[in-house]
């Protein structure tokens, strides 16, 4: 009888938790709407970047491995309107492209390119100017080069590059024996530019997006991987291995295959510098992956990323070269035509002058309007939009993309709340013809129309059924606007001869109507 007793006792201590997880279905639904919401965070087919990984990471992240919180994702989709900077030695000369155009210089070149560190003092550059800047333009956060392809570190590394090439040995490059941060520390300016930017960001408040280059084309152990200088029999004879990248560089050096410990040497480098990233310079919001690394080194690259994840566990991660691991994808050079079909965020980054970094010709340069038209369809299609500008080598930017950027910063002051915080209308409701986009309120309850073009005397939408007795109003504007219902349908919105001179408009482009509607009619129209 007391065996009996003492086997129930444990009995019911081994099942107790399973019978309050079972008696507590809030618990059971929070567990279940993490799960679905864990599977739903998938990228586009269509991404270019994912088509070049998907063979070999897998479509589905490993069951460990947990994405941002909830929490993050809003705060990612709450933003809206971002930066990105592109600065490095590239800016010096003003290279176009960046450090892409390092692949197909002749090896003078390449070898200068890469001293060109020894002498640059970049004494302009002002984090707190960039910041100010940066809130006079209503940005919500900017993703800033910590290190791009060419190898060179914009933030104090302590991680060294043991090997590298000489361009100009005799005989041709060789592989040679360093020792080296290759950094902005090894430069008589000898300033943390990240750090600087970090500090300031913070005291601003403007959200922080680190971007980070999977290749690194100064440090040997990198070779090749991905586009490199350098090429070896591996990535010729095996090129799936290598990110299928040795078709585009085959005219570059052939070098011997990295030795496994090299490889690792390589790995650890790049996990060391990333973990650097997050922990030297307080919350960071987001880090901008860039390119991938091949199939045969994925296994220590999806560790790095469980990893990262432990040091800053709400970090968002740009998807590129880690598929499905990442939070946020980047369709880049363009907005996309419509809504994404996807409920992974995504910020569309579009260079103002066609390049990301420093263009000197100020005809290359988009207008304030070009700006705000791009930042209004895409928000109405439920991204973020990161315009791209580039400091020059001295840390200045150019007028005309001070002049676009401020111009959106006073468009913004008008008419931010149709902006930020706002999510798309359901379905195909995000726009009307050419010339209509709409956002809403996270409750569903206001609706802003934005006409791209002036609308005239009258504005007809076919879309919206505001609350009957409800006010109309332009966004700027105290002037309640005279409005009726369209039979079956819309409403006709009449705009006083007031606003017909454009003097007298609260803003120059881009008008926003602001309407209260019926959550539960717009779902029914979608």
């Amino acid at each position: 009888m007391k065996q009996t007793c003492i086997l129930s006792i444990a009995v019911f201590v081994f099942l107790s938790p399973i019978l309050l997880v079972n008696a507590n279905p809030q618990s059971s639904k929070q567990t279940q709407n993490a799960q679905e919401r864990e599977k739903s965070i998938r990228l586009p087919a269509s991404d270019s970047h994912y088509q070049i990984v998907q063979n070999y990471v897998e479509q589905n992240p490993e069951p460990d491995y947990k994405h941002a919180s909830s929490a993050a994702y809003e705060a990612f989709q709450d933003m809206k309107f971002g930066v990105r900077i592109h600065w490095g030695l590239y800016s010096i000369e003003a290279h176009p492209r960046e450090s892409w155009p390092f692949l197909t210089m002749n090896n003078n070149k390449k070898q200068a390119y890469q001293e060109q560190y020894k002498t640059w003092n970049p004494t302009g550059f002002d984090a707190e100017e960039w910041m100010k800047f940066f809130e006079r333009s209503g940005l919500k956060c900017f993703a800033f080069t910590s290190k791009h392809h060419e190898g060179f570190s914009m933030f104090d590394t302590a991680t060294r590059v043991t090997q590298r090439v000489n361009w100009t040995a005799p005989g041709g490059p060789v592989l040679e024996n360093c020792n080296i941060a290759y950094s902005i520390m090894d430069t008589p300016f000898k300033r943390d530019v990240v750090g600087e930017l970090c500090t300031a960001a913070h005291n601003h408040g403007i959200k922080i997006d680190l971007y980070f280059s999977h290749p690194d084309w100064y440090d040997a152990d990198f070779r090749p991987f991905n586009y490199h200088p350098l090429q070896t029999p591996g990535s010729r004879d095996h090129p799936y291995e290598y990110g299928d990248t040795f078709k585009d560089t085959h005219n570059n050096p052939m070098v011997s295959d990295p030795t496994p410990e090299v490889t690792e040497r390589m790995l650890a480098r790049h996990r060391a510098q990333l973990s650097e990233l997050l922990t030297k310079y307080g919350k960071i919001d987001m880090i901008c992956l860039d390119q991938w690394m091949g199939r045969s080194v994925w296994p220590q690259m999806r560790e790095t990323i469980k990893s990262l994840r432990k040091i800053q566990p709400d970090v968002m991660f740009r998807c590129r070269g880690i598929g499905n691991y990442g939070d946020y994808y980047t369709p880049e050079g363009f907005v996309p035509g419509a809504k994404e079909n996807t409920k992974m965020p995504w910020m569309s980054i579009y260079p103002i002058a066609g390049s990301f970094s420093y263009v000197s010709d100020p005809s290359k340069y988009e207008d304030g309007k070009w700006l705000v038209k791009n930042l209004v369809d895409t928000v109405a299609k439920g991204g973020n939009f990161m315009v791209g500008i580039g400091p020059d080598g001295n840390g200045k930017f150019h007028p005309k993309a001070i002049e676009a950027l401020e111009y959106a910063g006073d468009w913004l002051k008008v008419n931010g709340e149709a902006i930020y915080s706002t999510r798309a209308r359901a379905g195909v409701l995000w726009k009307e013809g050419k010339d209509i986009r709409f956002t809403r309120t996270k409750n569903g309850k206001t609706v802003y129309a934005l006409a791209l073009k002036w609308p005239g005397e009258h504005l007809h939408l076919l879309t919206i059924n505001p609350v009957v007795g409800s006010k109309i109003s332009m966004v700027g504007s105290s002037k309640r606007l005279t409005w009726s219902a369209v039979p079956g349908g819309g409403v006709d919105i009449d705009i006083p001869s007031s606003l017909q001179n454009e003097t007298l408009r609260p803003c120059k482009s881009a008008w926003a109507f602001k309407m209260v509607v019926d959550p539960k009619t717009e779902i029914a129209q979608r």
